[in-house]
């Protein structure tokens, strides 16, 4: 034990001695601080230049609709295509997107239509980087350092998540809302320099499927084999339905569930909404570098089923405990258990799917987790004005069902 702890450190920053990896995540970490600059950006340039929420609601869900639309499509490409030649083009189409609307705002021509095609074609765009960053890193480091360079990845992905909206939003109170524009075609500029300098190594070709090479196929026969492939698979199943479970119970209770309970329950408002976000940020951060630090190549699937248990207490402790350092040492595990979980979960998809159809699988789970999104926001919606209590009890018996069917497949238990 005190050798592994001793190592911990050195392997969890091994990945960080590859010049490759350090600019793919300097690469990642740009693009997604540029993601949180454009969702304040577009809201705020949006109620500037209407004043209207229903409009807001609107251009922010073209955004939505049309990544959810062609997450599948950019997962194909990236399986057929270099996932870092589509990760460049991507990230310089949106500088060049973002600096077109931050040049109209401040020339006083952005109109409404305008925003809304700018978003619809934001969304678009960033379809296509979002599989493609998460199947390039095979290809980038060995498959022993995959656990803590997704670690890395995973840390600096949750921070800049955090932080992108926070400096967004000082950049819109000290200027105006299109030079945020501006800073953020320049995220994305700067991005799409660093991954065109990442090397990677050739890809391998997958030997263990029949049909067609995927070069041959059509673009829909493409998709369908993708999620042919993962629907197949016990394993990929168990993972992409927890995944599934873990976005449904996210969206809802991570944020109606949030609002209600620091509003209504623990009479703290903003103040203890801002704690319960910052608690859940920061425990899955500490998670995700600790899985990387602990390194090894545990079960899978027990760590998928604990993790559904684990959520489902921390659910329940949410919809019947009232203490406020509870609630938010509560939230802190929880945030803890999702980060941990997630390290594994992903290295073993990178490590067992070949390369070849890694993107489609990856935009599957991301599909699913887009789709489920606004059902959770919907469900949970409809339960806050009645009985928080049912709220978190909707997500402990989606987590409680998710857990027991782990722990029912034998093949899903011995996953390593």
């Amino acid at each position: 034990m005190a050798t592994t702890l001793a190592g911990a450190g050195p392997r969890l920053w091994a990945p960080a001695l590859h010049r490759s990896f350090r600019l793919l995540w300097t690469g990642q970490a740009l693009s997604l601080l540029g993601d949180g600059f454009s969702v304040v950006a577009f809201s705020w340039i949006t109620l500037d230049l209407t004043g209207s929420t229903l409009t807001l609601g609107y251009v922010l869900a073209f955004q939505a609709v049309t990544r959810a639309l062609f997450t599948l499509v950019g997962g194909s490409l990236g399986d057929s295509m270099s996932p870092r030649a589509l990760m460049v083009a991507s990230s310089w189409t949106r500088a060049v997107l973002m600096a077109a609307v931050g040049l109209a705002g401040l020339s006083g021509n952005l109109t409404v239509w305008m925003l809304c095609a700018a978003a619809a074609a934001f969304g678009t765009v960033d379809a296509f980087f979002q599989p493609a960053r998460v199947s390039i890193l095979p290809s980038v480091v060995d498959d022993d350092l995959l656990t803590p360079a997704n670690a890395l990845m995973g840390a600096g992905a949750r921070t800049a998540a955090v932080v992108g909206p926070a400096v967004g939003g000082l950049v819109i109170a000290l200027t105006q809302a299109p030079v945020a524009f501006l800073v953020d075609a320049v995220c994305f500029a700067l991005c799409g320099l660093c991954v065109a300098r990442v090397r990677t190594r050739p890809r391998a070709s997958r030997t263990d499927t029949g049909g067609s090479p995927g070069k041959q196929a059509s673009l829909v026969a493409r998709i369908r084999e993708g999620i042919t492939y993962t629907a197949r698979d016990p394993r990929l199943r168990t993972i992409v339905a927890l995944d599934t479970a873990v976005n449904f119970c996210y969206a809802g209770p991570f944020t109606v569930g949030f609002v209600t309970l620091a509003d209504q329950v623990l009479r703290g408002g903003s103040a203890t909404l801002g704690m319960l976000n910052g608690s859940l940020a920061a425990g899955a951060v500490l998670g995700t570098l600790a899985g990387g630090a602990l390194g090894g190549r545990p079960r899978v699937g027990l760590l998928v089923a604990a993790l559904a248990g684990w959520l489902g207490a921390g659910m329940a402790v949410l919809g019947l405990v009232h203490s406020t350092p509870v609630v938010v040492a509560t939230v802190l595990a929880m945030g803890f258990a999702i980060g941990f979980q997630g390290v594994f979960g992903l290295s073993w998809i990178q490590r067992n799917i070949p390369q070849d159809v890694l993107g489609r699988v990856v935009s599957v789970d991301m599909v699913l987790g887009y789709a489920v999104a606004p059902l959770s926001l919907i469900v949970c919606g409809a339960l806050a004005g009645k009985d928080i209590s049912a709220l978190f009890g909707v997500a402990v018996a989606v987590l409680a069902a998710t857990g027991l069917a782990v722990l029912a497949s034998r093949a899903v238990r011995e996953m390593r």
